[in-house]
C-alpha cells in the first residue's frame, strides 16, 4: 500500500509539474509576444515619423487594409458555422416581423387543413370490390337489411352512398339512381372541404410578400433620400431585406400547392371510385330483383 501511495504521489508531482511547465512556457510565450510586438509597434513608430519628416504627403500604407479583411473574415465564419433554424430565425428578423408574421401564419394554417384533409381522404379510402361482394353476399342471405348493415359497419364515402341507396330499394331501381346521384353530390362536398381556404392561402402569401417588398422599397428609398447619397451599400441592403418576403411568400405557395395537387388527386380517385360502385351496386339490385 506504501509503494503505491507513493507511486501514486510521484505521478500527481509529475503531473503537477507538467501542467507547472506549460503554464511557464505559455507565460513566457505571452510575454515574449507582447515584448515583439511592443518592438515592433516602437519600430512602426519611428518609421512613420521618418516617413512624416521626408515626406508630408506619403500615400497611406496597405496595412491599414488588413483588419477590415480580417474583421470580413471573422464576421463570415460564425454565419457558416450556424445551422438552418438559426439562419431561418436571422432571415425572418431580417425580411420584418409584421410581414413575415402573416406568411408564417398562411403557411401553418395551409399545413394543418392540407393535413386534415390528406387523413380525412386516407381514411375514407375503402376497398370497393371487396365491400359489393360483401353486400353481394348479404343480399342472398338476409337480403336489404343484411346489405344494410354491412354498410353501416364500413366506413367511407361508398359504404354512405350505397346504404342510402339500398334504403330505396324497395321504391324502384329508379329511386335507388336517384339517391345514389344526390348523396354522392353530398358526399363529393364533404371530400372537397376545406379545398377553398388552402387555394386562397396559395393565393395569399406571395401577395403578402410582393406587399412586403413593395414597403421595403418604399423605406429604403426614404434611406436614400434622408442620407441623400445613393450608396451601393444603402440601396443593396433594403432591396434584400425587401425580397426576402418575397422569397418567403413564394416558397410558402409552393409548398401548399404541392399538398392541394395531392388532395384534388386523391378526391377525383374516390369520386371515380365512387361513380363505379354506384353503378355496380345498381346491377347487383337488378339482378337481385331478377333472380327474385
Amino acid at each position: 500500500k506504501t509503494i503505491t501511495s507513493k507511486s501514486k504521489s510521484i505521478s500527481m508531482k509529475r503531473i503537477f509539474l507538467s501542467i507547472a511547465i506549460a503554464v511557464a512556457m505559455m507565460v513566457s510565450g505571452i510575454a515574449l509576444a507582447q515584448d515583439d510586438s511592443a518592438a515592433a509597434a516602437d519600430d512602426s513608430t519611428a518609421q512613420e515619423e521618418m516617413m512624416a519628416d521626408s515626406a508630408p504627403e506619403a500615400a497611406p500604407e496597405p496595412e491599414a487594409v488588413e483588419p477590415a479583411a480580417e474583421m470580413d473574415i471573422e464576421e463570415v465564419a460564425p454565419e457558416e458555422d450556424r445551422s438552418l433554424h438559426q439562419v431561418i430565425k436571422a432571415k425572418f428578423i431580417e425580411g420584418g416581423p409584421e410581414f413575415m408574421s402573416f406568411v408564417l401564419i398562411c403557411l401553418i394554417l395551409g399545413l394543418a387543413m392540407s393535413i386534415e384533409r390528406i387523413l380525412y381522404l386516407n381514411m375514407a379510402t375503402t376497398n370497393n370490390k371487396k365491400l359489393l361482394e360483401d353486400i353481394d353476399e348479404a343480399l342472398k342471405s338476409g337480403g336489404v337489411e343484411a346489405a344494410q348493415e354491412v354498410c353501416r359497419n364500413t366506413r367511407g364515402p361508398v359504404a354512405s352512398i350505397f346504404y342510402q341507396g339500398l334504403d330505396r330499394a324497395d321504391h324502384g331501381i329508379e329511386m335507388v339512381e336517384k339517391s345514389v346521384i344526390s348523396y354522392g353530390s353530398v358526399q363529393m362536398g364533404l371530400l372537397e372541404k376545406g379545398l377553398s381556404w388552402i387555394s386562397l392561402f396559395i393565393a395569399l402569401a406571395p401577395m403578402l410578400g410582393f406587399f412586403g417588398t413593395v414597403i421595403g422599397m418604399i423605406s429604403a428609398f426614404d434611406a436614400i433620400a434622408a442620407a441623400n447619397n445613393i450608396s451601393p451599400g444603402i440601396v443593396a441592403g433594403g432591396i434584400g431585406v425587401a425580397l426576402i418576403t418575397t422569397v418567403s411568400g413564394l416558397l410558402v405557395a409552393m409548398i401548399l400547392q404541392i399538398f392541394y395537387n395531392y388532395i384534388v388527386a386523391k378526391v377525383d380517385s374516390i369520386v371515380n371510385e365512387m361513380e363505379d360502385a354506384s353503378i355496380s351496386l345498381v346491377d347487383l339490385l337488378i339482378e337481385h330483383k331478377l333472380n327474385k
